[in-house]
């Protein structure tokens, strides 16, 4: 389990369950013409772009982003000055996005799920990791800047 158990593996599992329910069990079940694909669309890209812009963040810092590793540096500059989870963030747009494009409505109950995984899986030991690291940088960073928006 520990070589599957990373969050772009939860996110594909996710979406997978989400394109089956919009493309196989529709229920007749719609979110309405073109407005959705827009949105979904704005959704997934916007979600791609803070994850690039997170990632550009951790080669900057030349630390790791792979969860579960220890980190050589707490980063807090860029889009982390936003937000302290910008992939996950990412991730849940992207999520969004695609339920939305996919007109999958009885899949939205998926995103406060997938939101429940990502926290107890990976963002509560990762702040665990930076409070007992880090301690008073990760405190003040933690009192400036919330979790996801």
């Amino acid at each position: 389990m520990k070589y599957i158990d990373y969050p772009p593996v939860w996110l594909v599992a996710f979406l997978i369950i989400a394109w089956v329910q919009g493309t196989h069990y529709p229920m007749g079940l719609s979110f309405g013409p073109v407005w959705a694909d827009l949105l979904g669309g704005l959704l997934v890209g916007g979600g791609l772009l803070l994850m690039a812009l997170a990632v550009m963040e951790f080669y900057k810092h030349k630390t790791t982003l792979i969860p579960r590793q220890d980190s050589s540096s707490s980063i807090q500059s860029g889009i982390f000055k936003r937000s302290r989870n910008p992939i996950y963030l990412g991730d849940l747009l992207v999520l969004i996005g695609l339920i939305l494009y996919w007109d999958a409505p009885l899949a939205m109950p998926l995103i406060p799920i997938f939101l429940w995984v990502i926290e107890k899986r990976f963002i509560l030991g990762e702040e665990k990791h930076l409070r007992e690291t880090y301690r008073l940088e990760f405190a003040k960073y933690q009192q400036k800047v919330r979790r996801w928006v």
